[in-house]
This record gives structure tokens, sequence and C-alpha cells, in this order.
């Protein structure tokens, strides 16, 4: 069973830091692209970053300079860092792999 685990959202302020992790487990995704994606209350599903099997990256407008995606194949887990967190930011992450695959989200809510 292939599965997609998320962490270390939570509450910061405006300015602050937040290190998020995805652990697969169930498929090798070494291969694959892995996303980043978010979704705010009301608002569309908005893909934020991907990291490619070979490391490339790309970022959503609203968030280049400030957020970096990683990925450590060892260990079957991505990380998105966020940096200068804004209010605007605030939503459910959530993980894919290869767009097929989906974690549950981890909340990030910053305040003002």
């Amino acid at each position: 069973q292939v599965q997609l685990v998320e962490s270390g959202g939570g509450l910061v302020q405006a300015g602050g830091s937040l290190r998020l992790s995805c652990a697969a487990s169930g498929r090798d995704f070494s291969r694959n692209a892995m996303d980043w994606y978010r979704q705010a209350p009301g608002k569309q599903r908005e893909l934020v970053a991907r990291i490619m099997p070979d490391g490339n990256t790309n970022y959503a407008d609203s968030v280049k300079g400030r957020f970096t995606i990683s990925r450590d194949n060892a260990k079957s887990t991505i990380y998105l860092q966020m940096n200068s967190l804004k209010p605007e930011d605030t939503a459910v992450y959530i993980c894919s792999g290869h767009s097929t695959y989906w974690g549950q989200g981890t909340q990030v809510t910053v305040s003002s």
C-alpha cells in the first residue's frame, strides 16, 4: 500500500519559517517528480513546488525565493523549507508523488 505522510505544519507568525516533510512508503518514487500543493479554504488546489528525479525544481511565482523543495531518496522523503512566511501562505499543504499518489496534508497557519 502506497502512503505519503506529511508532517511539520503548525502555527507561525508572519516572517517565520517552517520545514515540511513528506515520507513515502510502499513505492519507490526516486524516478518520479514529487510535488507540494496547497489548498486554502474556498480556493483551488495550487501547485507550490516540484522536484524532478534529477533534482531540477520549479516553483509558483508566489513562493519563489522563499520556499525550497528538496528530496532525500535514501530516506524516501521530500521536504519543503518555507521562509519569510506570509498570512497568505496559510493552507493545507499536500505532497504528491507522480501526480497520482496523495498525502492527507498538513495545516500551515501564518498569523499576522
